[in-house]
């Protein structure tokens, strides 16, 4: 099997694990990995890594991330989201986009996030929502997020159990870890009615959106992986590498920084030779030099391997 990544429509009802399972099957391979997990009730792109790809997905997991989705204001979960119980109903008829307006803009740019308490988040070795189901009060930590844009689409008047509520179409684009059931409770504590999620879709993550994922089935009737080359340059800035650079790095050494391109050990620059094949990606150290902290070419390996 090729080395390279597999972008996936995830459909509703599967686990991320569920999917990496499938795919294991249809590769023929054990050597397959994920990219940041979505819930069984989210849609959208999942990106997979296979064989020497996985080795990517370390880089993938920290990239920004665009979601649609639905929140109903005026009910309150359990889980934040429809699969929880209810525990609270307000008539939200009284919200205006004004007021909505300024609560969303409250949860936009750099914010402190308390995710859900049935996110897969350890708490003493064990996943939050595990303790949750078992019956536990889980409270977690807040932490640092960024919602880069948080829009308002199309909006609705609904009702849920002949209480009226509001629904909200939205558009998040947002870093890694940033959990959107969170905002959708978040905002509607925000503005006094309590809310949750009723949809959620990934449409992308960093450089992969739903241009190039596939579903199962597609996958099912022709199995095709994203190269290692054509994955590298789709996520991370690029730099060309001379015949020298290219094999100075394949031996994990050093090379001169470029101040046109530089990268760092979370967010690294790929760097190509000149016969297209990614050799290694970059993190510029002290900055005069460039360091490898991935080899994806190790001397010795040929352009087919790269």
């Amino acid at each position: 099997m090729t080395d390279g990544l597999v972008v996936v429509d995830k459909p509703a009802g599967l686990t991320s694990h569920d999917v990496v399972a499938r795919v294991r099957r249809l590769a023929g391979t054990r050597k397959v990995g994920h990219a940041g997990t979505l819930d069984p009730m989210a849609t959208g792109v999942l990106v997979l890594g296979i064989e020497r790809a996985t080795r990517l997905l370390t880089y993938v997991v920290g990239a920004d991330k665009e979601y649609a989705a639905t929140i109903r204001l005026g009910v309150a979960t359990t889980t934040d989201d429809d699969e929880g119980e209810t525990t609270a109903l307000v008539d939200a008829s009284g919200v205006t986009p004004e007021a909505v307006a300024a609560g969303v803009a409250a949860l936009t740019g750099p914010i402190e996030q308390v995710p859900s308490s049935v996110s897969a988040i350890k708490v003493d070795g064990r996943r939050a929502y595990a303790r949750v189901r078992a019956g536990e009060d889980v409270v977690l930590a807040a932490r640092p997020v960024v919602v880069h844009r948080f829009d308002v689409g199309a909006s609705r008047a609904a009702a849920h159990d002949g209480v009226p509520v509001l629904d909200l179409d939205v558009t998040v684009v947002c870093s890694s870890g940033t959990y959107i059931r969170a905002l959708a409770r978040d905002l509607g504590g925000a503005l006094g009615v309590g809310g949750h999620l009723t949809a959620l879709r990934r449409t992308r993550v960093g450089g992969y959106g739903l241009d190039v994922a596939r579903t199962l089935e597609q996958l099912g009737e022709e199995f095709a992986v994203l190269p290692l080359a054509d994955a590298a340059r789709a996520a991370f800035p690029v730099r060309e590498l001379t015949e020298e650079e290219a094999r100075e790095l394949s031996f994990g050494r050093r090379i001169a920084a470029d101040p046109s391109c530089r990268g760092t050990a979370q967010a690294p620059v790929a760097a190509f030779a000149p016969d297209g094949g990614v050799v290694a990606l970059l993190a510029d150290e002290r900055g005069d030099r460039a360091r490898p902290v991935l080899v994806l070419r190790p001397a010795g390996t040929g352009p087919a391997d790269a």
